[in-house]
């Protein structure tokens, strides 16, 4: 996986003629197939039917039972309530993990803001402990930054 590779073909998505969530979905299957340690990708967005709540959007990877999250509750959560990306490099020692799978060790949730809006968030597990580097880091941020123009 090369950074200027992925952000490129994910800017190439994010400017195509497809819907929202084709988008979403063709953002999650790129880094699915260009990242080896994330074993799920998806996005979490804000809720329209309700105030502080989480909506499983666009994902790869196993089904998960976690459709709807309240802010606050969760790494999730806590990305939402603070707008801050959170990485966590091994979910044991996390208090706060809402637990997916039991193949989860490390996972990264970045949010995606429109102007000063917070609008969803891009959700990330690994199965490898320590798998979140710096370089993974920055590309899972720079694609959310792109993807603001899409909501």
């Amino acid at each position: 996986m090369s950074y200027s590779e992925t952000i490129s073909k994910a800017k190439s998505i994010i400017n195509s003629d497809k819907s929202r969530n084709e988008k979403l979905q063709a953002i999650c299957e790129l880094l699915d197939k260009d990242v080896d340690v994330f074993d799920w990708t998806g996005f979490y967005l804000v809720a329209k039917d309700e105030e502080n709540m989480l909506e499983l959007g666009p994902y790869v990877g196993e089904e998960t039972d976690h459709t709807r999250i309240p802010f606050g509750k969760g790494i999730c959560g806590q990305a939402a309530n603070t707008l801050k990306t959170f990485v966590v490099q091994d979910v044991n020692k996390a208090d706060n993990y809402l637990a997916c799978s039991l193949h989860v060790k490390s996972e990264i949730v970045v949010p995606i803001m429109k102007e000063d809006r917070f609008v969803g968030e891009l959700d990330i597990d690994s199965h490898t402990k320590d798998a979140i580097t710096q370089d993974l880091q920055t590309l899972c941020e720079d694609i959310c930054k792109e993807l603001s123009a899409i909501f």
